[in-house]
C-alpha cells in the first residue's frame, strides 16, 4: 500500500482521500497520479475553480471512479483551495487503496 496510504485514512463512514486538483485541465482524470511531496492523489478536471463547479466536478469523478452514488461522496476540508479531503462513504481503506494501485500501475 506504500505511498498511498498516505493519502488514505480510515473514517467512521468510509475513507478519506487527500487530493491534488488541478483545474482548467484538457481532461478529466481519476487519479492522475499521487503527489509525494504533498501526499496527495492528484486529480486532473476540466472545470473552472469558481461557482463551485471544481468541488462538484471532483465529487462526480470520485464517485464514478469508486461506483458509489454522488451523494456518498462529500469534500469535507479545502473546498476553496486546490488542496481537498473527500470523504467516500461504505468503502473500506483497503478497497481504495487497491483500486487507485491499479489505476496507477501498482503505486
Amino acid at each position: 500500500m506504500g505511498k498511498l496510504k498516505s493519502a488514505v485514512k480510515k473514517s467512521l463512514d468510509g475513507a478519506t482521500l487527500n487530493l491534488f486538483i488541478t483545474p482548467n485541465a484538457d481532461t478529466t482524470i481519476f487519479p492522475a497520479g499521487f503527489n509525494e511531496w504533498r501526499s496527495r492523489i492528484e486529480v486532473k478536471i476540466r472545470s473552472p475553480a469558481k461557482d463551485n463547479l471544481a468541488n462538484l466536478e471532483v465529487i462526480k469523478k470520485v464517485a464514478k471512479f469508486f461506483n458509489k452514488p454522488i451523494k456518498n461522496v462529500y469534500v469535507i476540508s479545502g473546498k476553496k483551495t486546490k488542496e481537498k479531503t473527500v470523504l467516500v462513504k461504505d468503502v473500506t481503506v483497503s478497497i481504495v487503496v487497491k483500486k487507485l494501485r491499479e489505476s496507477l500501475d501498482g503505486l
